[in-house]
């Protein structure tokens, strides 16, 4: 053997690193950085927790640098005059030398050796002026704006701002209280031009309806000749809108935000399962708006769905069980019910009972149908369909939120398959009992009347009175979507979890609790199951795809556990812009 000794190989420090990984070491704020080239230099700062003041930019829509607010100071490395080595430190970084000039950080991006700084004096005076130019023709109404507790300007104004103003003149009156669109209004006194509400409104939502006209402070949004802000996505540029300038008017001077809960939660109008925010205050849903998830819905949603809550508190919300005495319903209470129910069902043969369930149910509460169905014996259970025209974006065409999630718990392909056999035979007689769970047979399933009236025995769970509870012998309130915790499966196969924003009002229960006491009262076998997460467990023991997962590992942003082949359009379109 060589008595020659090995050479080490060379140390490699997170600078050399960087460019075997497609990255570029950047300075920000004194600390050297990696990111990938192409990065905006403010997505560089917010990745690293360094704020960037900023009006224009959004991250989903192109980069325009017309407000101005981002401005960082740059610099790079000195070029060393020749046959010099350039200056480094023990890490092998270089020193930066900064430009005496600022530039807009949404617009540009990171090259190697990059210094980037976001707190010199000469960016301070930048963000000083531009706040001070902004606020020159500004409507003084914080304390009536809608905005208010949500507003960046006020945010931006008060750390970044002079305090006094300088300006003597008459500020420039602009249109104010103006309806744009049926469901949205804009106060353009407060606009400060940054166009998200433009570019949203071409980019993403496909109608370019809306455009800035006039010249310099006399600049207005407005919307083109012939034309209405009418788009179901419309709502989504109030949310985006950095000033009061766009409002809901549906929220408009119903509840200032910081009396507002925030609960994150799933939209449950269609299969997408759009990521949402409730927001409310003693009990009261007062708005929702759209919750990032990069893999769902964005940062939108539409407005037929952010607006589809308000009967969750009306008139014909259900409270209390109710049983049928001749032709009128009277109240009853629980354990009643449930003992009505079992001895009623008891008096069937299993081949004379099914359950027409909800594809609006969670898995936890499609789970214990199925168990109920197995407690009584009867092999007929069958989802409603709910199918419409997809929209292109988000809206898809199964208007059920959990049918991907049907088909894995009732072990079917379709599990809308056996509605219509159930149907005819409720018409015929064969069928004596039936129990409906979340749906209005009459409105949704093509049952009259005269079906419902030829059955020994109709039980509905369900939040609302309806044509089909007005049928039922025994009727029991359910919990909306909002007063539930639980999981779905959206379209692309990712599991969501839903999460209690309200409770239920009166009497009413949440679904999984009804299906585990009338198990019970038939004196079906069933583990303990007190609270959600214990069906849940004894759900994912049972479904491969849920394995090894609770609902708590399910997180805010789902998990994937299903390879559809199903693509969100919107998601695409995202996509392609971004390529």
């Amino acid at each position: 053997m060589s008595d020659t000794p090995l050479a080490k190989a060379p140390i490699k420090t997170p600078k050399d690193l960087a460019a075997e990984t497609g990255r570029v070491n950047v300075q920000i704020n004194g600390v050297w950085h990696q990111f990938p080239k192409g990065t905006r230099m403010i997505e560089a700062c917010r990745q690293v927790q360094v704020a960037v003041p900023h009006y224009c930019y959004h991250p989903k829509l192109t980069a325009p640098g017309n407000c101005r607010m981002c401005l960082v100071q740059i610099g790079m490395p000195p070029r060393p005059a020749p046959g010099q080595e350039p200056q480094r430190d023990a890490q092998g970084y270089e020193a930066i030398t900064w430009m005496p000039r600022p530039v807009i950080a949404c617009a540009n991006t990171v090259s190697e050796n990059l210094g980037i700084c976001t707190t010199s004096e000469l960016v301070e005076n930048c963000r000083e002026g531009v706040m001070e130019f902004l606020l020159i023709n500004h409507p003084l109404d914080c304390p009536i704006c809608d905005k208010a507790g949500e507003c960046r300007l006020q945010e931006n104004a008060a750390a970044h701002g002079r305090g006094t103003s300088r300006f003597v003149d008459n500020k420039v009156k602009k249109p104010k209280n103006v309806a744009i669109g049926p469901r949205i209004r804009l106060d353009d006194e407060r606009c400060i031009l940054c166009g998200r509400c433009i570019r949203f409104m071409d980019e993403v939502a496909g109608d370019p309806v809306l455009g800035f006209t006039q010249r310099g402070t006399h600049t207005t949004l407005s919307v083109h000749p012939g034309h209405l802000l009418d788009s179901n996505y419309s709502l989504n540029t109030a949310d985006i809108c950095p000033v009061g300038a766009l409002t809901v008017n549906d929220f408009r001077f119903q509840m200032r935000v910081w009396f507002l809960k925030e609960t994150p939660t799933l939209d449950v109008n269609c299969g997408t399962g759009t990521n949402i925010s409730v927001w409310t205050r003693e009990n009261t849903i007062h708005r929702i708006t759209p919750r990032r998830n990069n893999d769902v819905n964005s940062d939108w949603m539409p407005d037929s769905h952010r607006l589809n809550f308000h009967y969750i508190d009306g008139p014909a919300r259900l409270t209390q069980p109710l049983v049928k005495h001749g032709a009128h319903h009277a109240p009853t209470g629980w354990p009643e019910a449930l003992q009505s129910a079992a001895a009623r069902l008891k008096a069937h043969a299993p081949q004379q009972i099914a359950i027409i369930a909800s594809g609006r149910m969670t898995n936890e509460e499609l789970s214990l149908t199925r168990a109920l169905a197995q407690a009584i014996g009867t092999a007929q259970v069958a989802l409603v369909p709910r199918f419409a025209a997809a929209d292109a974006l988000l809206i898809a065409g199964d208007r059920n939120p959990n049918t991907t999630g049907a088909k894995l718990i009732l072990d079917t392909e379709d599990p809308f398959a056996k509605l219509d056999a159930i149907r005819e035979q409720v018409r015929t007689g064969a069928l004596r009992a039936l129990i409906v769970l979340g749906e209005d047979l009459i409105a949704d399933a093509g049952f009259t009347a005269d079906d419902l009236g030829k059955l020994d025995f109709l039980l509905q769970s369900h939040i609302l009175a309806n044509a089909t509870a007005d049928a039922a012998h025994l009727v029991l309130p359910a919990a909306a979507f909002t007063e539930k915790c639980g999981s779905m499966v959206n379209l692309s196969g990712r599991l969501q979890r839903l999460n209690r924003a309200t409770d239920s009002p009166g009497l009413a229960r949440d679904d999984w609790q009804i299906l585990r006491d009338l198990i019970r009262a038939l004196g079906g076998e069933h583990p303990q199951l007190d609270q959600i997460e214990d069906v849940f467990v004894q759900l994912a023991a049972s479904i491969p795809a849920f394995a090894g997962l609770s609902l708590a590992t399910i997180g805010a942003a789902g998990v994937p556990v299903l390879d559809t082949g199903y693509q969100i359009p919107l998601l695409e379109n995202e996509r392609a812009r971004n390529g």
